[in-house]
C-alpha cells in the first residue's frame, strides 16, 4: 500500500536536486546519508548518519518521534536521497554483522514490511555467511562471497540492474534484475552488528 507522501515524491521529479533526487547527470554517483525518521526504533544511526547499528532492545517507542516514514515493524533503515536515473555506485562496510540486507527499494514501499519481502525492494541477503538475491521474498543462492568487510552496490537504472561488487577484484558478482516504477532509494536492514555505508564514489572505470 502505497503511504500518503508517495504522490508528492513522483510529483517532483522536475526538481530533482532541490528535493533530493540524484540524476545521471553528475560524474560522481549518488550521495546520501541515513534517513533518522525512517529507521525502525531498534536501530541507532552514528558517524553523521552514513551508519546503522542493531540494538536488542533498541530505543523506547515513546522516544521515537512518530511519523508515516518510520518502518513499524522490521529493522529497515532507508537513504535520504531518490535515484530517478544514471549509474550509481556505493560501497557498504560490514561490521560484527551475521545478518543483514542492502539493496534498494521504492521510496514509499510499506513502512510494515521488510526490504526483500514484498516486490518494490530488490536487495543481496547475507546470513551466517551465505548470500542469497531476494524479490518478493523468493531467494536465489549467490556462491563464493562469504563474509567480505566491504561489498559495493551498482545501480544501472536505465538498464533496470542492480549489481552486487566485490571490491577487492572490482568485479561483479551477482547481478539483479530490478523493475524500476519511480524514484528508489539505498535500503538496508540488519539483525546484529553495524553497517556503514560510502557513498558520493565515482563509478569504476571497469563495471
Amino acid at each position: 500500500m502505497a503511504l500518503p507522501f508517495a504522490r508528492s515524491w513522483r510529483l517532483c521529479r522536475w526538481s530533482a536536486k532541490r528535493r533530493g533526487f540524484a540524476s545521471g547527470e553528475s560524474q560522481r554517483g549518488i550521495s546520501f546519508k541515513l534517513e533518522e525518521k525512517t529507521a525502525h526504533s531498534s536501530l541507532a544511526l552514528f558517524r553523521g548518519d552514513t551508519g546503522v547499528k542493531y540494538g536488542l532492545v533498541g530505543l523506547e517507542p515513546t522516544k521515537v518521534a512518530l511519523n508515516v516514514e518510520r518502518f513499524r515493524e522490521w529493522a529497515v533503515v532507508l537513504a535520504d536521497t531518490a535515484i530517478t536515473s544514471g549509474r550509481h555506485y556505493w560501497e557498504v562496510t560490514v561490521k560484527r554483522s551475521q545478518q543483514f540486507r542492502i539493496g534498494v527499494a521504492d521510496v514509499d514501499m510499506s513502512r510494515d514490511s521488510c526490504i526483500g519481502v514484498d516486490d518494490r525492494s530488490w536487495v543481496f541477503s547475507c546470513a551466517q555467511r551465505k548470500w542469497h538475491t531476494m524479490l518478493a521474498n523468493e531467494k536465489a543462492p549467490i556462491e563464493g562471497v562469504g563474509q567480505p568487510e566491504k561489498v559495493g552496490l551498482l545501480l544501472e537504472y536505465e538498464a533496470q540492474k542492480l549489481s552486487l561488487v566485490d571490491v577487492s577484484q572490482v568485479s561483479v558478482v551477482c547481478t539483479l534484475q530490478t523493475d524500476f516504477r519511480g524514484p528508489v532509494v539505498p535500503a538496508f536492514a540488519l539483525w546484529d552488528g553495524e553497517l556503514l555505508s560510502h557513498s558520493g564514489l565515482e563509478v569504476p572505470e571497469c563495471l
